[in-house]
C-alpha cells in the first residue's frame, strides 16, 4: 500500500510505501507496478540508475528533452535533500521547484515526471540514490540547469559545494526557455 505525501506542480509525487517493522529489521515493497498504477503512476520504466556521493556534494539540474525521462526516486543509505524544477515552457509552474528530504530512514519515494529538471545535494556520506527511469539515457539531449540560477534561488545550504565540471558549466533557464523546446 502506497500512501500520496505530497503532490505538486501538477505531476510531483512524495510517496510513502508500507513498511513493514519487527526486532529483525524491515521490509517494504520498492516497486509494485499495480499499487504505483493505482495512485497516476503507470509507466514503463527501462532504466534502473545508482549514485554514490558524499556530504556537500551537488548533483544537477539534470534532465533530457529528447525522450524526456520520469524518474521514480529513493534513498538506499544516507539522506539527500531533492530539488525538482518544472521546465515545462506552457506550464503555470515553470521555472517554481520544489525540494524533498529522502533518507534510507524515513523511505520517502519522489516521483518526478518527465518536464522536471532533477537535482540532489547529498547531506551525509556515502549517501546512495537509486532511480527507476522511463527513457533509456539520451546524452545527446541531456541538459543542466545552473544549479545556482539566481532566477530559480535554490538555496542548497552548502557553502563549498563538490560539482562536476558539468554541473558547474549548466545553463541559464531563461536559456532554456529560449530555446523553446516543450517537454510534456
Amino acid at each position: 500500500m502506497l500512501i500520496v505525501l505530497k503532490q505538486a506542480l501538477n505531476g510531483l509525487m512524495l510517496i510513502q510505501p508500507k513498511v513493514f517493522s519487527d526486532e529483525r529489521g524491515y521490509f517494504f515493497e520498492a516497486y509494485n507496478k499495480r499499487e504505483y498504477a493505482e495512485i497516476g503512476i503507470n509507466c514503463e520504466f527501462v532504466q534502473d540508475n545508482q549514485s554514490l556521493s558524499q556530504k556537500g556534494t551537488i548533483r544537477g539540474m539534470h534532465f533530457q528533452y529528447n525522450k524526456p525521462q520520469g524518474k521514480l526516486i529513493r534513498v538506499l543509505s544516507g539522506k539527500a535533500t531533492f530539488r525538482e524544477i518544472d521546465i515545462r515552457i506552457n506550464s503555470p509552474h515553470f521555472g517554481e521547484y520544489r525540494e524533498y528530504e529522502l533518507s534510507a530512514e524515513n523511505k520517502h519515494i519522489l516521483w518526478a515526471p518527465a518536464g522536471f529538471a532533477n537535482g540532489f545535494a547529498a547531506e551525509e556520506d556515502n549517501t546512495i540514490i537509486h532511480y527507476k527511469c522511463t527513457e533509456f539515457w539520451n546524452p545527446k539531449s541531456e541538459v543542466s540547469i545552473l544549479y545556482n540560477d539566481s532566477a530559480v534561488g535554490i538555496n542548497w545550504n552548502i557553502e563549498n559545494p563538490i560539482l562536476s565540471p558539468k554541473d558547474m558549466q549548466g545553463i541559464s533557464l531563461s536559456k532554456w526557455k529560449e530555446m523553446n523546446i516543450s517537454i510534456e
